[in-house]
This record gives C-alpha cells, structure tokens and sequence, in this order.
C-alpha cells in the first residue's frame, strides 16, 4: 500500500477563503501523488473540503469519527474506509496508527489537541513519524511563538520546535512529504 497521510483541521471552514483554498489543495495534492488521506470522518470545514478534494482527484480516504459526533460533524459516508469509535481518543489513535505522517492544517481547540498530543508523542519518544504544521496566513505563527517562550523558559527541550516542520504553502508541503515518504 502507498503511504498514509493523517490530516488534522478544523470541522469549522474559518474566515479566510486562502484556509478553504488550502484544504482543497491538500486533498488533490495527496490524491495526485498517490496517498491516501486519513482524516476524522467529518462532511463539514476544512476536513470535508480536504476530503471531497482528494475523492474528487480519485483519493483513497480513510475517515474516523466517534459516534457521537456522526450528526454533527456529518460522518462522510462515502470513504474509501470508515471507522467510528466510541471515543476521541479511540479516534486520534487509529488515525495516528495508519499514517506515515501527520499533517496539522488551521483548526481549532480539537485541532490544537491533535497537535499537541502528537507533539507530546514525539517528545516522548513514542513514535518518530514526521509532523508537518501547514502555516496558511501565518496562522499558526502565535502558537509557534508559544512553543519558543515554552522552550525558553525551560518547559520544553529545545529539539521541540524540531519535531514540527513548519511550511507556508501546499507545492513546500508536497516536496516536504515527498521527502519524508520517499
């Protein structure tokens, strides 16, 4: 099987077109370069963008959803794979088991755990898989000054900041998972 992107983002679409223009340029991304595209499952924000962009470039997508979020976030029926869990945490840790990479796009609070919780991962040595953060608008720009402050007023080891590759823009993401995927 080809590699396995996991993509963490927001169930919220945010209020720049570029978050939405960036979602969709993901998806067609993975799908043309013959990934599949793990995500949580949802219809609704940038993840239903992503996901309807990488089925619409022909894709394969492997959606998990806890059940209690299948109404609201409007679990995509229509993946490749589908699981829904019973848990949130049940969800990070399949979708984190069948990726090769993870991919952290503008979100919110969920998004933010996603990310953390990965990045934590990584500090602790439970895992190695590269992590990817897509800065769209600079947006995550307040986050990785947060993670400096962390690591400068000595909360966090200074490698921290390089566990995460920070990009701009999706034709950097695709040469840096290129890269990293072989």
């Amino acid at each position: 099987m080809s590699s396995s992107v996991c993509v963490f983002c927001g169930a919220r679409s945010g209020h720049r077109a570029a978050y939405l223009d960036a979602a969709r340029a993901v998806g067609a991304m993975l799908a043309d370069e013959g990934w599949r595209l793990v995500y949580g499952a949802g219809d609704v924000g940038l993840m239903g963008e992503c996901a309807r962009a990488a089925q619409m470039a022909g894709g394969a997508t492997f959606g998990v959803i806890p059940r209690h979020l299948v109404n609201s976030e409007r679990g995509k029926a229509d993946l490749t794979h589908l699981v829904v869990t019973e848990t949130m945490h049940e969800r990070k840790k399949i979708m984190f088991m069948n990726s090769d990479a993870i991919l952290v796009m503008p979100g919110g609070a969920g998004t933010l755990d996603e990310l953390l919780e990965i990045l934590t991962w990584r500090q602790l040595g439970l895992h190695e898989k590269p992590v990817f953060l897509l800065n769209t608008e600079a947006y995550w720009t307040p986050l990785l000054q947060l993670l400096d402050h962390v690591i400068g007023e000595g909360f966090a080891p200074p490698d921290l900041r390089d566990f995460l590759t920070v990009l701009s823009d999706v034709p950097d993401l695709r040469m840096a998972l290129r890269d990293a995927l072989g």
